[in-house]
Formats: structure tokens, sequence, C-alpha cells
């Protein structure tokens, strides 16, 4: 984690139990980790218009709370990189919980009746993130965190591998370029993380604008968070598929991926 030379800001001492590589203040006297903080826009805005377009679809709540859920996780990770405050780190870290567990119902339960509900594995859900919320705000270990996250998201890609395998082995190609995403995400994480020290000191000599280029944290936020996005997208096409709706990937302006579901087919 980053060391202890950095400024003072508006938001005064850091009372978080981590703090990046990003050096503090230096962009904006008002946001402690700038890069770290504008790169959650990619969780925030593109999970707001899938939900929009989730509901106009009239496609089941679970995905709606899915896009909601990310979009959650970037306001809460702004907060938390905006400010380093403890409050705001649980802003951050507890929705990633809580909106992974969404994520899991939706891909376990892709194959069940339209608009069926299935209360085991919410309770099981429930009682998952109620026990790492409680032993989290007791035991203020990040590591503890990050496994009982990382649990979650093995849990989504033994699934995903699973479905790509057996069921719909055509959606491969968004399966891994979402799994890729992410762990491209997860690998500049680590980096970030174990070379810090390097990582800044090459900040000192390097101009500005390529400067910004290695603050990995900020680019594990763009990563994971589209790979997050691309996942929700992978577990709509299984279920709209399994449904016999007729999913569509169209592009907004061009770039960014949507999925819109065609009406049923009638026999």
């Amino acid at each position: 984690m980053a060391p202890s030379i950095d400024r003072q800001g508006y938001w005064g001492r850091p009372t978080s139990t981590l703090e990046w590589c990003e050096e503090n203040y230096v962009v904006s006297f008002y946001i402690a980790e700038f890069w770290n903080t504008v790169s959650n826009l990619i969780m925030i805005l593109p999970p707001i218009y899938g939900a929009v377009q989730t509901f106009r679809d009239g496609l089941e709540f679970r995905y709606i709370c899915s896009f909601l859920g990310l979009s959650a996780v970037g306001v809460g990770s702004w907060c938390f990189h905006m400010t380093l405050l403890y409050e705001m780190q649980l802003l951050d870290e507890l929705p990633m919980i809580y909106s992974t567990c969404v994520f899991v119902y939706c891909l376990y339960e892709c194959f069940k009746q339209e608009n069926s509900i299935s209360v085991f594995p919410i309770v099981l859900l429930i009682i998952f993130s109620v026990s790492v919320t409680l032993v989290y705000l007791q035991w203020k270990e990040p590591v503890f965190h990050q496994v009982m996250y990382g649990a979650l998201v093995a849990c989504l890609v033994m699934r995903s591998v699973f479905i790509v395998t057996w069921v719909y082995p055509w959606l491969r190609g968004l399966c891994y370029t979402s799994l890729g995403i992410f762990m491209l995400g997860f690998l500049l994480w680590n980096i970030d993380n174990i070379f810090c020290d390097s990582l800044r000191a090459s900040r000192q000599v390097l101009p500005p604008g390529v400067g910004v280029v290695t603050q990995f944290h900020a680019w594990w936020h763009i990563f994971t968070g589209l790979g997050s996005y691309l996942h929700i997208l992978f577990s709509l096409q299984i279920r709209s598929t399994y449904l016999k709706y007729r999913p569509k990937v169209k592009f907004l302006c061009g770039v960014w991926p949507t999925l819109h579901i065609e009406p049923q087919k009638t026999s």
C-alpha cells in the first residue's frame, strides 16, 4: 500500500484501513485520489443505462438489481477514493459483496421458470452477506473482505465455465472476454500493490500525461467494471435464450455493448 508521504486535503487525514498507490491530493484539493476516483465512472454510468434498458425490455427484476448493484459499487468506490474515510471504504467494499451475491443468484438460477423465486439460495446469500458484514465490522482486516469477495467470484467463474462448456458453447467468446478483462484488472491491482514504490518513483521522472498511465488501481476499476458489465450481459443472454427470447447485442454510439431483447417468437 501507499507510503505515508502524501499531502493533506479537504477531507483531512485518511481514516481508512487501506490506502492505494496514487499520491493523495495531487490533482485536486477536494479529491484524495483523483484518478482512482474518476475511473469509477465506467462502473456508474453504463450500468444505469443497462438497468433502464432491462426495465424497458420487461426482463426480471434481478437483472435490474445486477446493473444497479454494479453502479452502487462505483458510487461507493468514488466516495472512498475521493475521501479515504473509513465509512466511505465500507460504502465501497460491502456493496461489492452484496452485488456479487446478486450476480451469483442470477447465474445459478438462470434455468428456472420465468419470474420464479428460489427462496433457499436467497436466504443462503443473505446469511452469507450479513455474516461477512458483521465479521468485517468487528475485524477490520481487508484481506478477509478480499477472500470473501474472491470466493464469490470463483463461484461465478465455475458456473460460467460449466454453462459455456456443456449448455451454450456459442457463448464462450462473451464469457471468456468478460473473465479475461476482469483478470487483467486483477493483475494490475496486484502490480499496483507490490510495486508501489517503483511506480511512485517513475512518476517523478515521467511527463504527467505518461505518469497517469501507471495509475494501475484506476485501470483495475476500468477493467473490472467492464468485465463485470460484460458478465451481466452474459448472464442476461443465458437467461433470455433459455426463455426463448431473441437477445441481440447492439453498440451504443458504435462502441459500448448493450443487450436488447426482441419479442418472443410465436409458434
